[in-house]
């Protein structure tokens, strides 16, 4: 079983930084591939950002490539998301997802993820 806690979110104005954190525990936390998702007020959860276990490789959406960063510092079991020039529509709510197998998946579905943490709000203002 694994635990995973999101920190960070918050209120911004447009073109702010935020930077969310997710503390797992119950793991050995490089086993497995996590990922960040997001749902936006009356929208279905979409996919974000994953990274690897190793932490070596990443990718993104279309929607947040070349804002947001995902990052993962194994020895403090914590995955990041540097989110730089947020927008209105980033407004959602963030959640990490941890998969069971190392490697980032071929598809964005959240089904593929095991365990989730249990959101940290993110509001842009414009």
């Amino acid at each position: 079983q694994v635990q995973l806690v999101e920190s960070g979110g918050g209120l911004v104005q447009a073109g702010d930084s935020l930077r969310l954190s997710c503390a797992a525990s119950g793991r050995t936390f490089s086993a497995g591939a996590m990922g960040w998702f997001r749902r936006a007020p009356g929208k279905e959860r979409e996919f974000g950002a994953a990274i690897d276990g190793s932490g070596t490789s990443t990718t993104y959406s279309v929607s947040v490539k070349g804002r947001f960063t995902i990052a993962r510092d194994n020895a403090k079991n914590t995955l990041y998301l540097q989110m730089n020039s947020l927008k209105p529509e980033d407004t959602a709510v963030y959640f990490c997802a941890s998969r069971l197998s190392r490697t980032i998946p071929d598809s964005y579905s959240d089904s593929l993820y095991s365990y989730w943490g249990q959101g940290t709000q993110v509001t842009v203002s414009s």
